[in-house]
């Protein structure tokens, strides 16, 4: 792809927000508070905007930067971290025929000056540059050009919360960006996040300088998303059945926490017929681009990563998000699975845990390096999302809460669609705390671990027990009554609520000073019963198979007539994608498709009213679509 678009023919001259958004993107409406950002932004506010993944982001800045730039107010430049994000854009951007462009390293330098020659000469509607990038001397001082000559109409920083310390994706390089309202005083700011609980909202409008800016928080609810949190049991074997029984042939993404875990699954996954590949900062630069590239443009690919993969994605039928590792906090979470059903259509985000995973979070941050205030709010940050992961309640709800946001039960997240049940673990947890204490006074280091506190609880005779004599404790065999999986439970809701600490290397458990209420009985544990192993269903109580990538079903309910049409479209836009080298749904999204297949529109103006079509795209594809349409 081209890294920038020869310039248009001379605009249309005052231009409103809803023109653009109609005559270039194609939507009739714009979305929530999406219409109030743009009014802002085009009449030159400063503005924080927290908007979810999907929810529309992009449009904030893109159609007051076409506004602005008609009116003769110059480039609109945009802050990104990644350059998948700004290739995407910028080539979405040219399919609409927008003068957009971007600078990064992908560029030689003959592209790069061609590129600058654009920005100076004012004929830029949008360009895009990492934040390293944006603060060298060289292109402030092209900046500074532009802002003396009336030609530098706007900043958007996107992924805003990366500025911000105590959130889920901190990047030193953010922090200069305060520069920005220093040296171009009276160009309009916006700053973009999918994510940022108050204390990175506050960090973000100190950082940025962003005091007197307006500040918009759209709904964090995804209602497309379903969210699912189970107990580990066999992870992997889990992850194949969900994929198999709910997933199959769609695209997704597996977050592991380790890059060797990642690895062994994407293997682990193509061993068992599941198209994948992994994805972590330690391959090398060039499979990493070549594995996302394939992502981006295959259909069906599920990508296996660490969290160096994901954030700047736009693909939007992402169908799923699944966990296989307990992620740091709720921002980071909802961040990841945000990433899946970016085109609102229905998606699921799966996650599985279980104690380990409580410890090693808890051990990391104890191992941290940073202060104990620092500490202390990512505890308290773990602590809400183990409480989320151990609910018996709605997830939305309690998602949504974390955000300040009130809602009521969703009807689509596990415990709404089969309401677990629980039980009275006041009496196990005491037992528990009393198995712990008694080890300080018993032979050995007076410290052990989860699996031989449920030994002993369970009566359950090992050579470890034997050689510290712990089966002579007045806590051996007190719980035999309970299974290991719920005593796993407790203790898991004991290190959640901060009654017990998992300490050093091997996790050794400890008391804190809030067990004592606890085992005094003043403090009632009611908990979910351990979910019942569900052994993989065949294909025959499956059904049939899923058909494969190549006739992928319709997004939405279409008759077979209708879908006959939908894959006709499907296989010409690949064609156009190969052709303009762009992920498909860079030319069309599939919601589009389906509506063009669905209304079976006759005339071009018709096909200019689906969603989703905008001037250019109907001027450059309108008569083949037409014609497509009418092969029934």
């Amino acid at each position: 792809m081209s890294a920038v678009l020869p310039a248009p023919a001379a605009p249309v001259a005052d231009s409103t927000p809803q023109q653009v958004l109609h005559e270039v993107f194609g939507y009739a409406a714009f979305r929530g508070q999406q219409a109030a950002v743009v009014e802002h932004a085009t009449a030159g506010g400063d503005a924080l905007v927290l908007m979810p993944t999907g929810g529309g982001k992009s449009l904030c800045y893109q159609v007051p930067a076409i506004v602005r730039h008609r009116a003769g107010h110059g480039v609109t430049v945009v802050v990104s971290p990644l350059i998948a994000l700004m290739h995407d854009q910028v080539g979405a951007l040219h399919e609409a025929g927008v003068h957009a462009a971007f600078l990064n390293s992908t560029l030689d330098a003959d592209e790069a000056r061609r590129v600058e020659r654009e920005l100076m000469a004012g004929r830029l509607v949008l360009l895009y540059a990492a934040p390293e990038r944006v603060l060298t001397p060289r292109f402030l001082a092209q900046l500074q050009s532009l802002h003396e000559r009336g030609l530098l109409s706007l900043f958007a920083i996107d992924e805003a919360h990366c500025v911000s310390q105590w959130g889920h994706d901190f990047r030193e390089e953010y922090l200069g960006l305060s520069a920005l309202a220093e040296q171009f005083p009276g160009v309009p700011r916006l700053a973009l996040t999918a994510t940022a609980d108050n204390h990175t909202r506050a960090d973000i409008v100190e950082r940025l300088a962003l005091q007197t800016a307006r500040v918009f928080v759209a709904s964090f609810d995804r209602p497309n998303i379903r969210y699912t949190i189970a107990e580990k049991d066999e992870p992997k074997k889990q992850l194949l059945r969900f994929i198999r029984d709910e997933h199959e042939g769609d695209a997704g993404i597996v977050y592991c926490q380790s890059r060797k875990k990642v690895e062994e699954t994407a293997e682990w996954l193509k061993a068992e017929g599941i198209d994948a590949l992994p994805y972590h900062a330690g391959l090398d630069a060039g499979v990493r681009a070549r594995h996302q590239d394939r992502f981006l443009r295959d259909e069906g690919l599920v990508m296996v990563a660490t969290i160096a993969f994901g954030m700047g994605i736009d693909k939007p039928d992402v169908r799923f998000v699944a966990h296989l590792d307990l992620p740091k906090n709720i921002e980071a979470y909802y961040q990841e699975t945000g990433r899946a059903g970016r085109d609102g259509l229905p998606a699921d985000a799966w996650m599985t845990y279980g104690l380990a995973d409580v410890v090693n979070q808890r051990r990391m941050i104890d191992d941290g390096e940073a202060g104990e205030d620092f500490k202390r709010l990512q505890r308290s940050k773990l602590d809400a999302l183990l409480a989320l992961c151990e609910a018996h309640d709605c997830r939305r709800v309690r998602l949504l809460a974390y955000f300040d946001e009130d809602s009521t039960p969703c009807g689509n997240c596990d415990n709404c669609l089969h309401p677990p049940a629980t039980w009275d673990a006041t009496e196990a947890a005491r037992k528990a705390l009393s198995g712990i204490y008694r080890f300080r006074n018993a032979a050995g280091s007076g410290r052990y671990g989860a699996g031989h506190l449920i030994d002993v609880l369970r009566g359950k005779r090992t050579e470890k027990v034997a050689q510290h004599g712990h089966d002579t404790l007045s806590t051996w065999g007190i719980g035999a009554d309970v299974t290991e999986a719920q005593w796993r439970l407790v203790l898991r809701q004991l290190i959640a609520m901060g009654h017990v600490v998992a300490e050093g290397e091997y996790g050794t458990l400890a008391l804190t000073d809030s067990a004592r209420a606890v085992l005094k009985g003043d403090v009632p544990v009611s908990l979910r019963q351990p979910a019942e192993p569900t052994a993989a269903r065949s294909k025959r109580e499956r059904g049939a198979a899923k058909p494969g990538r190549s006739a992928k079903p319709p997004p939405l309910p279409l008759d077979d007539d209708a879908t006959e049409r939908f894959l006709r479209l499907k296989a010409w836009r690949a064609e156009v994608a190969r052709e303009h080298n762009l992920p498909a749904y860079v030319v069309f999204h599939d919601a589009t498709l389906a509506e063009m297949a669905r209304e079976q529109p006759a005339s071009l103006g018709a096909l200019g009213a689906i969603s989703g079509v905008g001037a250019k795209k109907l001027e450059a594809y309108g008569a083949e679509i037409l014609r497509l349409l009418e092969q029934d």
